[in-house]
């Protein structure tokens, strides 16, 4: 790259996306940033996101973003491709993470944008005409941009200006406070099980929730005994899971929990739902 900025300072291109391990949509796109940003470290946070599900697209952008270093963000959840929907990048303000994202102007990226910094620039992409390009803009659209992007060309040059304002947000998660607790919404379930809510911990403390007090978690209709914990070995007795928990999870947010069993399960559960969390009445 001449005289231009080395690779360490260009930092990653940060990789998300719903298409999965099986086919070889992911690979391909890493193919073309590897040819289009020669040297660009490629950060895989993760292809399993559900198909077409921008909102679970975006919470894991915005879990991620904290955690990640300078670059560009790639996100790819588009059940919109090839419709009038924008393709856009981003640009953000100066910090220490990542300085630009791009992908589908549908919602995925401005949670994690906003949990970066400011964002003070937008693009709208251009289609790449010809028969055989309009169903991959990972490919085709989103790939070419994120390595002009890490190459350190300027925003302005890969498109026509977009508002900020104008750009498409997802509605903000349901969370209400009732007598002795709250009421939120499932976020996120992992591979454990664990029900992370939209509640951070500043909303357990509002609701009085203290490390061993007694609560009940109520959900799909039924109310279950629970208690408030530091971590998962707080649940297990005798070397034994015992009940459900109540936790600050890694992301700072309220989560059920069990020990080495699916809160999920317990609970009938799934992403949208809602879950109340209270202390019982005295």
């Amino acid at each position: 790259m001449g005289e231009g900025p080395g690779h360490d300072a260009l930092g990653a291109i940060f990789f998300l996306t719903d298409y999965g391990q099986e086919d070889e949509l992911a690979g391909v796109v890493r193919a073309v940033l590897s040819r289009l940003a020669p040297g660009a470290p490629v950060v895989d946070l993760t292809h399993e996101i559900p198909a077409f599900d921008v909102r679970a697209g975006a919470l894991a952008l915005e879990r991620a973003a904290p955690h990640l270093g300078p670059g560009v963000v790639l996100g790819v959840v588009d059940p919109g491709v090839g419709t009038t929907r924008r393709a856009v990048a981003l640009e953000l303000s100066d910090g220490p993470g990542p300085r630009a994202l791009v992908g589908p102007d549908n919602g995925l990226l401005m949670r994690a944008a906003d949990a970066l910094s400011p964002v003070r620039g937008a693009v709208a992409l251009a289609p790449v005409p010809g028969e055989g390009h309009v169903t991959f803009d990972g490919r085709d659209v989103f790939a070419p941009a994120a390595a002009a992007l890490w190459r350190g060309e300027p925003i302005r040059s890969l498109g026509e200006p977009v508002s900020p304002e104008d750009l498409v947000r997802l509605p903000a998660p349901q969370l209400r406070h009732v007598a002795g607790g709250i009421e939120a919404e499932v976020l996120w379930i992992d591979r454990f099980g664990n029900v992370q809510l939209a509640a951070g911990a500043g909303a357990g403390r509002d609701a009085g929730f203290e490390t061993g007090a007694a609560l009940t978690v109520g959900a799909a209709g039924a109310d279950h005994p629970a208690r408030f914990v530091r971590a998962f070995g707080d649940l297990e007795s005798d070397g034994q899971p015992a009940d459900l928990g109540v936790l600050v999870d890694a992301n700072g947010r309220l989560a059920v929990v069990c020990a080495r069993r699916s809160a999920a399960t317990v609970l009938g559960v799934r992403p949208g739902d809602l879950v109340r969390v209270e202390r019982p009445a005295s």
